[in-house]
């Protein structure tokens, strides 16, 4: 019995708290037991999440899944101390992009890597994680947190996600029915979601010499919380679109307007986008101003307030834009696959 005790002495010491670690999982399970419906079996912290997948209402149903996580915006949360958010974002994210395939989610899983365990930070991260899937109605089933010193800085993690979602095949949202004439509508964004941070880190901490507790200059909040602003979860709005109006989507993250819709585009068609259409949020003219970035590297690197674009025939517009609470931002012409930004 001693040498078992030297040996959790010394992998402690090591930096890597077993028992901490083992505690602070038995305390997450009623909080995320409540992101859990009738298909969840067994308990958090087996060595795999249990699912049982009934769709009756679907004549064949295809899984969709997606793996993401959230960048450089965790060295926002790190220098304002509130993990929540990003946490938020993960899932936000991960839905999003299985969302522009038509499907709805069914089970997420996280993976946290971190130089040490701190019982306030894994707390705020399985609030941030459980809240989005309780909203997403996502059921969060397992995980892995992993202790890793030598391998992150000091008071430093990891954050990556995992979804698993379903649309029967007949309903799959893909982009080939997308025509010359289609209208195209943009969904505004909540700040710059998950992209872009390295860029706007350095123009704002490192050029304008701003700190995450200073003014953002012309708002009311500081630059932390602007960059901590949650990833929008667009699914919710598109869920209540009549099936078969809309004909792609495309989640505008790394790459933005530019990289983004050639990915839902036939060959024979370019997605013609009028930048004057919409009002660019603040922040991105302020990083275009102060970090004097090309205006085309703006639209490949940010979202510019567009966060999700649905492509729908020119006489279903009108309709899907007072649903989605969308502005039409461009449309569909004869081309060769590729985003055509206007002035």
């Amino acid at each position: 019995m001693k040498s078992v005790g030297r040996k959790k002495k010394a992998y402690a010491s090591a930096g890597v708290d077993v028992d901490l670690g083992n505690k602070l999982k038995r305390d997450i399970q009623q909080l995320v037991r409540r992101t859990h419906g009738a298909e969840v079996l067994g308990k958090i912290g087996g060595f795999g999440g249990l699912f049982r997948a009934q769709f009756r209402d679907m004549r064949e149903p295809v899984l969709v899944a997606s793996i993401d996580s959230v960048g450089t915006k965790l060295k926002i949360a790190f220098a304002t101390n509130r993990h929540d958010t990003v946490a938020a974002d993960v899932v936000n994210h991960c839905v999003n992009d299985i969302a522009v395939l038509g499907a709805r989610p069914l089970f997420f899983l996280d993976y946290i890597g971190c130089e040490k365990l701190e019982a306030r930070v894994f707390d705020q991260l399985l609030r941030g994680f459980s809240r989005a899937c309780r909203s997403a109605g996502c059921a969060l089933i397992g995980g892995e947190t992993a202790q890793m010193p030598g391998m992150y800085r000091k008071g430093e993690y990891d954050l990556v996600g995992c979804i698993v979602g379903v649309v029967d095949r007949a309903k799959i949202i893909d982009g080939r029915k997308i025509k010359p004439g289609d209208a195209i509508l943009g969904l505004l964004s909540n700040g710059l979601h998950t992209n872009g941070y390295s860029l706007a880190r350095k123009i704002l901490l490192e050029k304008m010499r701003l700190k995450v507790s200073s003014p953002l200059p012309g708002s009311t909040l500081a630059v932390g919380e602007e960059l901590l602003r949650v990833h929008k979860n667009y699914r919710p709005l598109l869920a209540k679109v009549p099936a078969g109006m809309i004909k792609g989507l495309a989640h505008i993250t790394g790459g933005g307007l530019i990289d983004n819709l050639p990915r839902i585009l036939p060959q024979n068609c370019d997605a013609v986008i009028e930048t004057k259409s919409w009002r660019v949020p603040r922040i991105f003219r302020m990083l275009q101003h102060h970090g004097n970035i090309d205006f085309s590297e703006m639209y490949h690197v940010f979202n510019m307030g567009i966060g999700m674009v649905a492509v729908v025939a020119k006489g279903d517009a009108q309709p899907a834009m007072s649903i989605l609470g969308a502005k039409q931002i461009g449309r569909i012409e004869h081309g060769s696959g590729k985003t055509v930004l206007k002035l």
